[in-house]
């Protein structure tokens, strides 16, 4: 099998500390600790054989990416080595002394996420007291630094009747970019299912809010929308493909083709502390095993869009089906895809439940 071109972007997980604790966060249910994580020159080792193995972009990410103080270092390296910089962050630590440093190092993107349009709803979901008017702040220091603001908004079954407000706050805030994103159901999402998969009438409401919004938007502001797969008929093409895209390195250093990917049985990730990216991304079987199509079931084998969406998500079809390899369930020619309408049916019939929220109790920061 032929190895692929370099990936296009490294996600660098650079802590699981998050002064928000998001009921639908992806990160892992058993998180790194702080005393496992990369250090500093650890860190800006894989960022020069990021760009020297044809790499363009670099997303530092977490947890709250902001929590490590040296940030501001591995944005300027990043820079130095001709790699694209962003930042995808909740925004409560951008201060204004955060900005100057950042802008300082030649930061080139931030992306703000935002729990709801109001905050209430924006606290109750992040477990943080006056963590939306902080992100209102950020937003602010943003966009008088110059740099395009992108807004993520996370919808989901307890915030969902409120996305036309949210876009109405992301007009506001003067974003150049908006994603309205259903949450996606690995990590604590998967465990708060129940409380947060929409039904179909609530999908179908937002469908018609993002469509008219697109329109009435069009040319000022780019709305992307991220669907549930559960109401899918086709699998996305889950980070690109397997090992076709992006490298996501973890806070303790484990190379993984998707945020998700630990939770699947039977792999020895490898770490950035052992092997080079190059050798990561060319030779282990954690990148190779799924990439491309010899692994692929005949369901998808035999299918016109195997090299679109390349089969769908591998843990996805873990979690719903039992199985790594089969089919994504999300797919309508999955034996398994009774399985995401038998979810559906379960969580509407739970009245709206009490959240487990994301815990690492560890301080915020170094």
């Amino acid at each position: 099998m032929s190895v692929p071109p370099p990936p296009m972007g490294l996600i660098a997980e650079l802590t699981h500390r998050c002064p928000l604790q998001c009921a639908y966060c992806s990160n892992p249910l058993q998180m790194d600790a702080p005393k496992s994580e990369l250090s500093t020159a650890d860190w800006l080792r894989v960022l020069d054989e990021a760009a020297a193995i044809g790499i363009l972009q670099v997303h530092f990410s977490g947890g709250e990416p902001m929590a490590r103080r040296e940030l501001k270092h591995l944005v300027a390296h990043a820079s130095k080595v001709g790699l694209y910089t962003n930042i995808i962050t909740s925004g409560v630590l951008l201060s204004d002394e955060a900005m100057a440093e950042l802008l300082d190092a030649g930061i080139d993107h931030i992306q703000l996420s935002f729990q709801d349009s109001t905050a209430e709803g924006g606290d109750r979901v992040g477990g943080y007291r006056g963590g939306h008017a902080k992100k209102l702040e950020a937003a602010r220091r943003i966009r008088e630094a110059g740099l395009s603001l992108t807004a993520n908004f996370v919808i989901h079954r307890q915030n969902i009747e409120r996305v036309e407000d949210m876009i109405a706050l992301g007009e506001a805030l003067g974003a150049d970019r908006m994603e309205i994103a259903h949450t996606q159901y690995y990590g604590w999402a998967l465990l708060n299912r129940n409380a947060l998969l929409p039904t179909r009438d609530q999908l179908n409401f937002v469908n018609g809010v993002v469509d008219a919004a697109r329109r009435r938007l069009q040319g000022r502001i780019a709305i992307d929308y991220v669907v549930p797969d559960y109401y899918a008929a086709r699998p996305k093409a889950c980070m690109g493909g397997w090992g076709n895209r992006f490298i996501n390195i973890s806070p303790s250093g484990k190379a993984l083709p998707c945020h998700a990917a630990e939770t699947l049985p039977g792999f020895t990730f490898p770490s950035v502390r052992d092997h080079t990216l190059a050798e990561i991304w060319t030779d282990s079987d954690a990148f190779t095993r799924f990439r491309g199509t010899d692994w692929m079931p005949e369901v998808c084998r035999s299918c016109d869009r195997r090299e679109i969406d390349w089969g769908g998500c591998r843990c996805q079809a873990l979690a719903i089906a039992g199985d790594a390899a089969l089919t994504d369930p999300a797919c309508h020619r999955s034996p398994d895809h009774h399985l995401m309408e038998e979810a559906i049916t379960t969580a509407a019939g739970h009245a709206p439940l009490d959240l487990v929220p994301r815990r690492l109790q560890q301080a915020i920061h170094d």
